[in-house]
């Protein structure tokens, strides 16, 4: 999956920032867009050679063995050799340990965006000095970067599972899913979400992984679930455009390897699960 960049490690602990250095990546961010030059993410020394942001600007996000990504607020207009690129296509960036490190630092860039001034009194936040979070010097209200979490589920009967086309957006096949709503756990919205949107129920739950998702804010949670009784399918045309049974066999490959719901997919097609 995505996030699966191992020998290498993401480290985000906050107390560990330090002053860059000229191979660490400068993560451009505005309107969930990040700035590339020649299609490479550029680094600490091409931005200070190129730009001239005084170093306070440089905001420090995370660490991947001895690489430190850094966060600028990207100016509306470029410099000749400089491009926006959309922060979907950092999921395809090679190396794959480079395009996590930076789609996370483009969510935590979307997060600070969102957040310069105080929702309650209106005032400018600032950086707390301690851990990841916005502090507002008027009312005090502290705010930490938000996580939405949502769940992927595999639904099956026997040798068959659900797949569901998106009606916007995504084209392939997917699995059903959703966001938590408050008050909910994870159990009862993946209990819901296949309600709402095939009219079923199931049971028998199983936990299959997790993934950080950048591209949504989100932390992904999987399952399987065992369908209660085979009955007609009720579509959420709204959200959906297709569900379908597949048997082992005969379900579509993806050539996107890099998500859960792939995985869960593949696990499924090849018995092991």
């Amino acid at each position: 999956m995505f996030q699966d960049i191992q020998p290498k490690f993401l480290d985000n602990h906050y107390s560990r920032r330090r002053q860059p250095t000229q191979d660490d990546v400068v993560v451009l961010y505005r309107n969930h867009q990040v700035v590339t030059c020649s299609g490479q993410l550029p680094t600490y020394q091409k931005i200070a050679a190129d730009w001239e942001f005084p170093l306070a600007a440089y905001t420090y996000l995370l660490t991947i063995d001895q690489t430190a990504f850094y966060l600028l607020t990207a100016p509306a207009t470029l410099p000749v050799g400089y491009s926006f690129t959309p922060v979907k296509r950092l999921e395809h960036l090679v190396p794959q340990w480079l395009g996590f490190g930076a789609a996370t630092a483009a969510q935590l860039g979307e997060w600070y965006a969102n957040n310069r001034f105080c929702g309650h009194c209106g005032h400018g936040m600032v950086a707390d000095k301690q851990e990841r979070a916005l502090r507002c010097p008027n009312c005090h209200r502290i705010v930490f970067p938000t996580i939405a979490p949502a769940i992927i589920v595999g639904v099956t009967q026997g040798n068959r599972i659900l797949m569901t086309k998106f009606l916007r957006g995504y084209q392939k096949y997917a699995l059903i899913s959703g966001y938590a709503e408050i008050g909910e756990t994870l159990e009862d919205t993946v209990r819901r979400e296949v309600q709402e949107e095939v009219g079923l129920t199931v049971h028998h739950l199983q936990y299959f992984g997790s993934q950080p998702w950048a591209f949504s804010g989100s932390l992904l949670v999987g399952y399987f679930a065992e369908l209660d009784q085979d009955l007609p399918i009720h579509l959420e045309k709204d959200e959906l455009s297709q569900a379908k049974w597949f048997s082992r066999e005969k379900i579509p490959h993806d050539d996107s390897t890099s998500s859960l719901t792939w995985s869960m997919i593949e696990a499924f097609r090849n018995h092991q699960v």
